[in-house]
C-alpha cells in the first residue's frame, strides 16, 4: 500500500530538517509512541502500542534513516513486530521545498503487515495506515511550528 501527502509548514527548510531528524520530535508525532531512544546516524529504537481494529499490540521496532541529502530529502523506515499480533514494516520518502509560505514537506509512504493484523482486510488496515500517516504529519507540522505546545 502506498500513500502520498504534503503540508506547508510556516518554517525554513533547515529548522523542519532539524525537527524531522529528532527523537524527541519524531516520539511526539508518532501515535501512540511510548519510546524512541537513537539517532539519524546509528538509527532509532521504538516502542508503539496500536489497536488495529480488534487487535492490541505493543510493536517494537526500529527506525532508520537513509539516502539524507540535508536538507533536502531522505527516506525514513521502520521495522515493529507485535508478537502474535503480527508485524508491520514501511517508510517514508520525505523531500523539503522551500515555499514562499516556508516549506513543503511532501512525502511518499509505503506499508505492509503481516500476521494477525493482515487478517483484518485491506480496507480497514489502508485506512488504519491513512489516518496514521495523517496524524503523523499533522503532529509534525504542529510540533515545527510550535502550535501543539501543551499537548503531551
Amino acid at each position: 500500500m502506498e500513500l502520498t501527502g504534503s503540508r506547508t509548514i510556516a518554517a525554513p527548510r533547515e529548522v523542519v530538517w532539524a525537527k524531522l531528524n529528532n527523537a524527541e520530535t519524531l516520539k511526539a508525532c508518532i501515535p501512540g509512541c511510548e519510546e524512541l531512544t537513537g539517532s539519524p546516524e546509528e538509527g532509532f529504537e521504538a516502542v508503539v502500542k496500536q489497536k488495529v481494529g480488534p487487535v492490541k499490540a505493543t510493536f517494537k521496532g526500529t527506525v532508520t534513516v537513509s539516502d539524507a541529502r540535508p536538507p533536502e530529502s531522505y527516506r525514513i523506515a521502520g521495522e515493529g513486530k507485535g508478537g502474535v499480533a503480527g508485524f508491520a514494516k514501511g517508510g517514508a520518502d520525505v523531500t523539503l521545498t522551500e515555499v514562499p509560505d516556508g516549506t513543503e514537506l511532501a512525502y511518499a509512504v509505503d506499508a505492509k503487515v503481516g500476521g494477525k493484523i493482515a487478517q483484518l482486510g485491506s480496507r480497514l488496515i489502508d485506512s488504519f495506515a491513512a489516518k496514521m500517516a495523517d496524524a503523523f504529519f499533522e503532529n509534525f507540522k504542529a510540533q515545527v511550528e510550535g502550535t501543539d505546545a501543551e499537548k503531551t
